[in-house]
């Protein structure tokens, strides 16, 4: 059973940027297709972005998101990671990264969560 582990969260400033980073504990990383989802509070959990096997990308329609985030992982280091840049208040949540053999943009797809790290983007 693969564990993740998220961290690179933070309070900062709208405007500012943060690198979340997601580390996997797995032989299989690369069989993996990963996403990054957020919840806020009071809120279902959020598609943010996903990278396939292949590095082939998706990004959630809302908020701007694929303008201002980037998602890449490093295969040779079972790393994940997401770039957010131009942080808005509404990017506040918990982040988690996702491991699943299957590919889609519902929670229900991903068989594996971290715990989560906190964004909290707040003048």
């Amino acid at each position: 059973q693969v564990q993740l582990v998220e961290s690179g969260g933070g309070l900062v400033q709208p405007g500012a940027s943060l690198k979340l980073s997601c580390v996997a504990s797995t032989n299989d990383f690369g069989r993996y297709a990963l996403a990054w989802f957020r919840q806020s509070e009071g809120q279902e959990r959020e598609f943010v972005a996903l990278i396939t096997k292949t590095n082939n990308t998706l990004y959630s329609n809302s908020h701007n998101i694929r303008d201002r985030f980037a998602i890449s992982r490093d295969n040779d280091k079972n790393m994940l990671f997401l770039q957010m840049d131009n942080l808005r208040p509404e990017d506040t949540g918990v982040y988690y990264c996702a491991a699943s053999f299957r590919l889609g943009t519902s929670a229900g797809t991903y068989d594996t969560w971290g715990r989560g790290t906190q964004v909290t983007v707040s003048s």
